[in-house]
């Protein structure tokens, strides 16, 4: 409790005078939680109950945007800052601001910064034009203390200097709005090169001065992907506000940090080419200022990866004439539409989970990017869907899709369409796609694993949401069985991994190229990935190729190496040479207890360890499908819960990291659910709060935020399959609608107590679960239940919670593809 009650410490630990957000953020969504707990309306504002602030920190380093947006927007209109932000934003005073931007990326771990393309920052020149601060060093100022602000739909901050910037948005488009203290000239500087990665290789610059626009564009780089890819964006500013403003000074500036700082009064285009040369970009952009010293400015903006004429259509179809306060309401209503899908039992439940699972749901729907009619290079004029920003497909299907299932199918049906999209484009499904271009894959073709957690869930509606499921099994074979001849971006290892039932370590592969490290982590995932192709295979008809993807999902068992021990636990996954042989590293290698001075545990080339972001000790207990097979390679139940316990005991655990996201439920397997609900407590209470710092990491495009959201509603998805185990809801009832199947599943939790939404359970409070019934009818297990039988079908799931912790699955546990499970599709 004490992590819970020192929630908001990192926003004051520099000090009073320099902390942020603004203390009236919670206050505000307190007062919120407190009056709806005291009301009897039905009429709840949802999005009161969010703090986008949560994971801004620069201690556990969220890197979420708290931006304007609406749910899936490509625009996010946030102010970015000096340092490490790779969103942008970041809460951290100490930094500087850079200016607003309308494209940014929320919660990924791209060390490069995305986006932030076209910054504007308002200004103060006493002196006039030729003294303005254009280049961004000079430019970048601190911001007033506790004045940064933001709800769904909406942003703010405020600069040392007074000058307040606010941005409100829709999913192209949006307004931004300033003001200055009375009676001083306004200047605004518009860049063209500063984007976040500092990746700029040429664009131009025009300003219609009769008209009030600017036109802008460029090419830019990849924030997580190969270098040598660019793709191209475009703004477009009308600085006019419908004839309510007048513009006095315009003009062009270009700089770099050793003494150019030159502007052109008056002129009105810039064309700049790549510096060849090396070295930080060109700086350049446009410098504008007001007559009339108005206090207030609005400029409207639209963006494209299409052409600055797209630009200016999207500003004016998506915004108008409209003022701020319509965007800002008409941004709301879509926030709230999505957040009212699920709705609980805000009078009783604790008020630090309604305001972490509301803003965990708001998360869940920032990203991916909606960018269709958006499209360049190979998806120019595509009739698909389009999504940007999958960071990264390893991340995701885990927890990401598998909450979408429940009540989002039409947003889920036009992301898989993307899916498809590029392998009908590219060849094979995208891996970790973001800013128009294919980014680095981690585990190999985790889209398999997406589309098919959409194929065993609305195979019956998929032709009405636009899928064909035979065109995605063509898409997921592909993956399964064709080597792209570079693997690095998409696609898998598959020549080798036929080859040897594994992914070897040091093989020849004379047919393609990738980084090849990861060996075990690649298997393993691998195998998941064909367990998928599988299930689709199965619900298609396809008996051989049922047979064929089973056994092949059984190769994560041949990187299993018995014979390593590891503080008395014997056998963990390790890396192999093509001719049998292990290659041993130490478990332990890439865990929090790892002591190597150095080492590298990511996509570098000197990745010894086998394992992705992840130690043996982690990957060990990964075999989401077959986990009752895990249980017997450890030694049986009592071992498996034991090492499972030390596991969490001895610090190998990472809250933070996708791969010991189904551990803390791994008991449900060994039929001891009451450890489950003993250790996801442990792990909200100790790793999630409803400060800056509350993440444990980074939101990973909303893994971080779906994980918590599923462990506050007492559950966890296995994905690939239309299964979800129940653990120990922390709230007393919730019901999740699903407008397209037209259900509503209320979920119950009799003898619930707010005493159990504690680390321990405190003895004699009902947390663990007793028993479960489906519209009436006991279930067959405690443990899990079906998509099909329950969210599917609406009506009610009544969980019974007593205070005695010493209960089983009652029935069966959860299913393993080896001991007979999956055996046939819903």
């Amino acid at each position: 409790m004490v992590g819970w009650l020192l929630a908001s410490a990192a926003a004051v630990c520099i000090g009073k005078t320099y902390a942020q957000p603004s203390p009236e953020v919670q206050g505000r969504i307190s007062a919120a939680i407190a009056a709806t707990q005291v009301s009897n309306s039905t009429d709840i504002d949802y999005t009161a109950f969010v703090n986008p602030f949560i994971g801004t920190d620069y201690t556990n380093y969220g890197d979420v945007c708290p931006g304007a947006s609406v749910p899936f927007g490509m625009v996010k209109f946030a102010t970015d800052f000096t340092g490490y932000a790779p969103a942008g934003y970041i809460s951290d005073p100490s930094q500087k601001a850079r200016g607003m931007s309308p494209l940014h990326d929320s919660g990924t771990g791209s060390s490069l910064g995305t986006y932030g393309n076209f910054e504007v920052m308002p200004l103060l020149c006493p002196s006039g034009f030729d003294t303005c601060t254009t280049t961004l060093e000079a430019r970048e100022r601190y911001r007033k203390n506790d004045s940064d602000d933001a709800y769904p739909g909406y942003f703010s901050l405020t600069l040392d200097n007074d000058i307040k910037m606010e941005a409100t948005s829709t999913r192209r488009a949006g307004l931004e709005r300033f003001t200055f203290p009375g009676g001083l000239k306004p200047y605004f500087v518009l860049d063209l090169a500063n984007d976040l990665p500092a990746s700029f290789t040429g664009g131009t610059l025009d300003i219609d001065p009769t008209n009030g626009r600017i036109t802008i564009g460029g090419y830019y780089g990849s924030s997580f992907g190969p270098g040598s890819y660019h793709y191209q964006a475009f703004a477009c500013y009308d600085l006019l506000n419908g004839g309510t403003q007048k513009l006095s000074e315009y003009g062009v500036w270009t700089g770099d940090t050793y003494g150019l700082d030159a502007k052109g009064l008056g002129q009105t285009h810039l064309n700049l080419s790549q510096n060849l040369i090396g070295g930080t970009p060109y700086q350049s952009g446009a410098l504008f200022s007001y007559e009339g010293n108005p206090e207030e400015v609005i400029l409207r903006v639209g963006v494209s990866f299409v052409s600055t004429g797209q630009a200016c259509a999207n500003a004016e179809e998506e915004i108008g004439t409209r003022s701020f306060e319509e965007i800002q309401k008409a941004s709301k209503a879509l926030w709230q539409e999505k957040l009212s899908k699920i709705e609980i039992d805000v009078a009783n439940t604790p008020s630090n989970v309604t305001e972490m699972l509301y803003s965990s749901l708001y998360r869940a729907s920032l990203t991916p990017n909606n960018a269709t009619l958006e499209t360049q290079g190979a998806f120019a004029n595509t009739s698909s869907f389009y999504f940007d920003s999958l960071y990264c497909s390893w991340d995701t299907f885990r927890t990401f899709y598998p909450l979408m299932t429940l009540h989002s199918p039409v947003e889920f049906a036009q992301i898989v369409d993307t899916y498809i999209d590029g392998w009908r484009k590219l060849g094979w499904m995208p891996e970790c796609r973001a800013n128009n271009l294919p980014g680095w894959t981690q585990g190999g073709s985790s889209g398999d694993t997406i589309v098919a957690q959409f194929a065993v869930n609305y195979h019956n509606e998929a032709k009405a949401l636009g899928i064909d499921l035979d065109e995605l099994y063509a898409a997921i074979v592909t993956d399964g069985q064709v080597n792209p001849p570079e693997w690095n971006t998409m696609g898998r290892q598959v020549n080798v991994y036929k080859q040897f039932s594994y992914v070897p370590f040091a093989v020849l592969d004379t047919g393609s190229t990738g980084r090849q490290t990861r060996e075990g982590s690649r298997t393993l995932e691998y195998a998941f990935q064909d367990f998928g192709i599988r299930q689709v295979a199965q619900l298609l008809g396809k008996t051989s190729d049922v047979e064929y993807y089973t056994n092949r999902s059984y190769w994560y068992r041949n990187v299993w190496d018995a014979t390593v021990d590891s503080d008395g636990y014997e056998g963990f996954m390790q890396k192999r040479f093509s001719n049998g042989t292990f290659y041993n590293t130490d478990p332990i290698d890439c865990s929090p207890k790892d002591t190597r001075s150095s080492q590298e545990c990511s996509l570098q080339e000197d990745n010894q360890s086998g394992f992705y972001e992840s130690s043996s000790w982690e990957y060990s207990w990964y075999a989401p499908h077959d986990t009752g097979h895990l249980i017997e390679l450890m030694g049986g139940n009592t071992t498996f819960t034991n090492r499972l316990d030390h596991f969490f005991e001895a610090g190998y655990y990472l809250a933070g990291n996708e791969p010991s996201f189904q551990a803390p439920i791994g008991y449900h397997y060994a039929n001891q659910p009451w450890r489950s609900v003993d250790r996801v407590r442990d792990v909200v209470m100790n790793n999630f709060n409803t400060g800056i710092a509350g993440l444990p990491g980074n939101d990973d495009q909303a893994a971080m935020a779906t994980l918590l959201g599923f462990h506050l509603l007492g559950l966890y998805p296995v994905p690939s399959t239309t299964h979800y185990l129940i653990i120990s809801p922390f709230m007393p009832k919730y019901t999740i609608h699903n407008a397209y199947l037209n259900t509503s599943t209320t979920v119950t939790v009799t003898n619930y107590s707010p005493a159990s939404v504690a680390y321990p359970i405190p003895s004699g409070v009902a947390a663990y679960v007793k028993s479960v019934t489906i519209n009436g009818t006991p279930a067959k297990s405690r443990c899990y239940i079906d998509f099909y039988d329950t969210f599917r079908v609406g009506g009610e799931i009544e969980i019974v919670v007593t205070e005695d912790k010493t209960y089983d699955c009652g029935g069966h546990v959860p299913e393993s593809l080896s001991m007979g499970g999956f055996a046939s599709a819903r």
